[in-house]
């Protein structure tokens, strides 16, 4: 199975910490070797990094670590194939517009049938499950929803629905955005953390690596991270119940919608 890494904070914040301990997963303490991608939401535009080689080892993996790119949201995923060859095709996170926006989206888990699942507006480049999901996700809201709804837990109800739909398939766990909400919807594995003042110390599990967050906040900041498996080992995450989507923003829940 792949391992989604993903982050909701107030100010823009780097991720550099975290995805430290995440990238050694990828053919270090993990067998993720197929393949890694990260995305950043960042002054209202999108940039995303994505290498079909294992993490462990990647120039580009070690640039995001030394380069501090301050983000509200981001995404990050590092792939175990299983459905699609190994190259930058298949390599999430995979992105598409809707209205006017970015949507960006990784997949962990693995879909039976699902090549039966109807295309609408959206076409797949590569030939994995989880793209052909996406398409199939982001279409079925741009059917129902032409334009952004007035209110947006109209949306979410629908997301929430599609996202049951896709568990009754196999293995759906979801990261997904539009660069203002944060989605996290749980099939399996979903863990979470927020982190405000009083900050302290936190140390990667998978990194001889630690910091003290405090040297590096304000008492206003609020920054949630959420990975497949807790990224420290000396905090407490909060484990996520099957069929739970959150909603965040600013690195607070917005919305929790149960299955």
């Amino acid at each position: 199975m792949c391992e989604l890494l993903g982050m909701s904070a107030n100010v823009p914040t780097d991720i550099c910490f975290s995805f430290t301990g995440f990238l050694h997963r990828g053919g270090g303490t993990g067998p993720h070797r197929d393949g890694w991608g990260i995305a950043f939401y960042e002054e209202g535009g999108y940039r995303d990094f994505r290498d079909p080689h294992p993490s462990m080892g990647s120039p580009i993996a070690r640039l995001i670590c030394e380069y501090p790119i301050k983000s509200h949201v981001v995404i990050s995923h590092i792939r175990q194939a299983n459905v699609g060859q190994v190259r930058l095709a298949n390599t999430h996170p995979f992105t598409r517009e809707m209205w006017g926006r970015q949507w960006c989206y990784a997949h962990n888990g693995q879909l039976s049938d699902w090549q039966t699942l109807p295309l609408t507006f959206y076409r797949p480049v590569g030939d994995t499950d989880s793209e052909h999901a996406f398409c199939f996700l982001l279409g079925e809201l741009r059917r129902r929803f032409s334009e952004p709804p007035a209110s947006p837990e109209k949306m979410w109800q629908c997301l929430h629905e599609l996202c049951e739909r896709l568990r009754g398939l196999g293995v759906f766990n979801l990261l997904l955005s539009d660069g203002r909400y944060l989605y996290a919807y749980c099939s399996t594995k979903l863990a979470h953390i927020t982190r405000r003042a009083p900050f302290g110390k936190a140390k990667l599990s998978d990194a001889e690596m630690s910091v003290n967050f405090a040297e590096h906040t304000t008492p206003n900041d609020i920054v949630s991270v959420l990975a497949t498996e807790p990224l420290t080992d000396n905090e407490r995450w909060v484990r996520m119940m099957t069929g739970e989507l959150l909603v965040w923003r600013d690195g607070e829940i917005q919305a929790r919608l149960m299955g």
